[in-house]
């Protein structure tokens, strides 16, 4: 697809803040690292990472607003606009030598997320997509959710909440209802990818609480141009208000959002 202006800045920005992950993975055990949380680490990666990724975005659009997981919000010249950046989305991952991380940009317009990019570098996967004009992969291949329409043949991804988060008890509920219902379920640690993984059908549905906005921003729009339904955990809920998600393709969302929403 040929993208706006925008949206290759965007790629351009995550490409070369991808080279200096790239190169910091190859050396995964000498990096430093301090702790910023139970279970949630910062690197030096992950910092530099971020300053790239601010000064190509905020250098090619200079009076857009910026979200960054590390930085914070910084207001713009332009009120309407502002990037929504996750530096390194699978930082344990990274951490421990595995290779499924990505970096993730939004680009949010009116309240509206209308370009996003996940770019997962150890794979070369450069998931992206604009309001209006589909989902895609690398140069050229069009993502559409995938086709399953029974529960027991669907795969599903979650995030299991880690450390002092409060929503575990409820996600393994989720996980006891739903694990009889279906052929399985993946916890592969950045959000972005999952739902970039349902936008190209990889996964039939993902869902998570207590999710940051910049961990599924971009791949909120991903998936919904690639075809897929997004809510709220609960049903009416505002994913962007209530930071839970519920995502599935078309066939599978009611039956999966039944099993999910029951008490």
């Amino acid at each position: 697809m040929q993208g706006t202006a925008n949206l290759n800045i965007m790629m351009k920005a995550a490409r070369k803040a991808a080279r200096s992950l790239v190169k910091d993975f190859r050396e995964v055990e000498n990096l430093q690292v301090s702790m910023k949380g139970a279970g949630d680490f910062v690197t030096r990666a992950d910092l530099a990472s971020e300053a790239i990724l601010k000064e190509e975005l905020m250098g090619a659009r200079p009076t857009y607003g910026w979200l960054g997981e590390e930085s914070g919000e910084i207001a713009g010249e332009d009120p309407t606009r502002r990037w929504i950046v996750d530096p390194l989305d699978g930082t344990t991952n990274f951490l421990h030598g595995l290779p499924h991380w990505a970096i993730s940009i939004a680009l949010e317009h009116k309240g509206q997320i209308v370009s996003a990019v996940v770019y997962d570098a150890a794979k070369d996967e450069m998931f992206y997509a604009e309001k209006g004009s589909g989902a895609w992969l690398n140069d050229s291949k069009r993502l559409r959710v995938s086709g399953r329409r029974r529960m027991v043949e669907a795969l599903f991804a979650t995030g299991v909440p880690f450390g002092a988060k409060r929503t575990l008890p409820a996600t393994l509920k989720d996980l006891a209802r739903l694990m009889p219902e279906c052929a399985g379920v993946r916890r592969s640690g950045a959000a972005s990818l999952d739902l970039a993984y349902v936008a190209a059908g990889r996964f039939d549905g993902y869902w998570e609480r207590e999710l940051s906005l910049h961990d599924f921003a971009a791949g909120y729009l991903i998936a919904k141009e690639a075809g897929a339904i997004v809510e709220g955990v609960r049903e009416g809920q505002d994913p962007f208000e209530t930071k839970t998600l519920l995502c599935a393709n078309n066939d599978i969302f009611s039956s999966f959002a039944r099993v999910l929403r029951s008490e």
